[in-house]
């Protein structure tokens, strides 16, 4: 049985405006174990794909289908449920780490609630257990750490603090929204590390949300790529990269920085994300798509692909025109 099945999930929001529908009846698996990335531009429902999951939505916005996790369906679970599977069985990182922490309690004690909480230790108990979490992620001098409020601390080491609170219960599922945003490049690879040590030593499986190709290529075994709150592609990382099967993943890679690349033009993707209070009939990436033919005035089924995996598209020939063009 997979560890998380999402089926039919569509998430709403009441805007003054008019009605958004952020995801588009999106379905999907995953396994234990596995890390699957999650790719898209912003504003393609990544998010809010998994704020539903976890019950964490604005209060205008509404989900319907079903997220079956560890033998609960979390759109239907009550508060009480929902509190006891958040931070214990399925934690998440939060992209945005200042603001994700409450400013007025120290680090410490943060961490140790949790543990209060979800595994009933004392006060003493919990508060040496965070320490050591803190040592994990390699934060340097974790005792003195701990004693601080986040604000006295930088940008990377409040990042490695949310993953240190998000894995002290050891979660089944630990979902990792943008976790390198706005930091340096050898800070974004320390807590790369620590996902992928996770993954391997403590067999969690991961969702790692982003939009660098690059994160993706080097930590997640399957990639699904969303667009316009909808999956349009789903294989194994290895396929997705040699050979992809959507005009949307192919634009997607070929907008990605090469070392190679020096005196080249970078490429982009014509054209905006559609306004998802009014979407184009059919297909959604049909206005910016250089390969749309009349068929795509249908908007196409999530269906196997001829090299792998599964795609939204009409064409089954994106591959080989792939090919021919490099």
């Amino acid at each position: 049985m997979a560890l998380l099945d999402v089926r039919n999930l569509t998430v709403r929001f009441d805007t003054p405006d008019g009605e958004v529908q952020a995801v588009s009846d999106l379905s999907f698996t995953m396994e234990k174990g596995e890390c699957l990335g999650i790719v898209g531009e912003s504003g393609s429902g990544k998010s809010q794909t998994f704020m539903a999951a976890m019950g964490l939505l604005a209060d205008n916005g509404r989900a319907t289908g079903d997220v079956l996790f560890g033998g609960a369906n979390l759109l239907t679970a009550g508060e009480k449920q929902l509190n006891a599977i958040r931070g214990n069985k399925a934690a998440m990182v939060f992209q945005d780490h200042m603001t994700s922490l409450t400013p007025h309690m120290k680090v410490g004690r943060q961490m140790a609630e949790v543990l209060v909480r979800h595994r009933g230790l004392s006060a003493a108990a919990a508060r040496d257990a965070a320490i050591a979490m803190l040592k994990r992620v390699q934060i340097p001098d974790p005792e003195r750490r701990a004693a601080m409020y986040p604000h006295e601390l930088s940008g990377g080491l409040r990042q490695r603090v949310m993953i240190a609170m998000s894995l002290l219960c050891h979660p089944e599922l630990l979902i990792a929204d943008e976790p390198t945003t706005a930091l340096d490049v050898t800070v974004q690879a320390l807590i790369l590390d620590l996902i992928r040590e996770v993954k391997e030593q403590d067999r969690t499986s991961v969702i790692l949300i982003t939009h660098d190709l690059g994160v993706v290529a080097g930590l997640a075994d399957r990639v699904a790529v969303m667009y316009a709150g909808r999956i349009v592609e789903l294989g194994d990382v290895a396929q997705i990269f040699a050979a992809p099967q959507h005009p949307y993943t192919q634009g997607l890679l070929a907008c990605t920085p090469r070392l190679d690349d020096v005196g080249k033009v970078l490429k982009t993707i014509s054209g905006q994300p559609p306004n998802l209070q009014r979407l184009p009939p059919g297909c959604a990436f049909a206005p910016r798509c250089p390969f749309k033919i009349a068929a795509c005035a249908e908007r196409p089924p999530l269906r196997p692909a001829a090299g792998g995996g599964l795609k939204a598209c009409a064409r089954d020939d994106i591959a080989s025109i792939n090919r021919a063009a490099s």
